[in-house]
């Protein structure tokens, strides 16, 4: 697996009262984990009809559909080593009775990754000729078949209990831990994924998520979203955005 993220020196949960300073607004726990798991469904859910939609002569539809394929490969490798490198190593020590389902996701993050390398290959294929694009589409919707399975177990068996690991106010898992290490990172550019991140939340949801980073990131947002909207018109039409 392609190395995206820089390596992290992992954060131990705190042992002791500390009274650090409060941010002025506390990060959403985990938010950056889950809205990286619904943004993956979202675009594995409506990629295969994407494919389908290609026509023979649409040679700007297929470069951006191969594009966003791309990009959305990138962030799940991206996910697959922050959790990896980073959460991975905090919860095998502070909830040890955590080890054998850590060490069974991590695998199966490795055949994900081979997964999505396959994948990669047929997609590449199918937007150079539309004419394979249906059997790839198929291809598409057994990956996301399995990505769900993975999802869906680290949702229900492991999210609950990083609660009880990481203290009230940890950035882990967060929006802007994430957005931190993209930035520091030879991966998708931190705009880019953030606009991803949030395409399709409440408004109102996208305000208090925003709230969570840095005063640059808010003030560039409608620029991003803009700039992202023109890109992936050409992939769902305006009505998605």
């Amino acid at each position: 697996m392609s190395r995206h993220l820089l390596p992290v020196v992992p954060a131990i949960p705190a042992q002791r009262a500390v009274e650090p300073t409060a941010p002025a607004v506390e990060p959403i726990p985990f938010a950056g984990l889950r809205l990286v798991h619904a943004a993956v469904r979202r675009d594995l859910a409506r990629l295969p009809q994407a494919l389908r939609l290609l026509q023979p002569d649409d040679f700007e539809s297929a470069r951006a559909l191969k594009r966003h394929w791309d990009f959305v490969t990138a962030m799940v490798t991206c996910h697959h080593e922050q959790q990896d490198t980073r959460l991975w190593p905090v919860l095998r020590r502070f909830a040890p009775e955590l080890r054998l389902l850590l060490n069974w996701l991590e695998s199966d993050h490795h055949n994900l990754d081979q997964c999505f390398t396959r994948t990669t290959t047929l997609v590449g294929i199918a937007t150079r000729d539309p004419a394979s694009a249906w059997p790839v589409s198929y291809a598409v919707e057994e990956l996301a078949a399995r990505v769900e399975t993975h999802l869906r177990i680290e949702e229900r068996q492991l999210l609950p209990r990083m609660a009880g690991v990481f203290p009230p106010g940890s950035r882990i898992g967060t929006l802007p831990e994430l957005l931190d290490l993209l930035r520091s990172a030879d991966g998708p550019a931190s705009s880019d994924a953030l606009v991803w991140l949030l395409e399709g939340v409440d408004p109102a949801q996208v305000e208090r998520l925003l709230a969570d980073c840095d005063d640059e990131t808010a003030r560039h947002w409608p620029h991003w979203r803009d700039t992202y909207a023109r890109c992936t018109d050409l992939l769902w039409g305006p009505s998605a955005q």
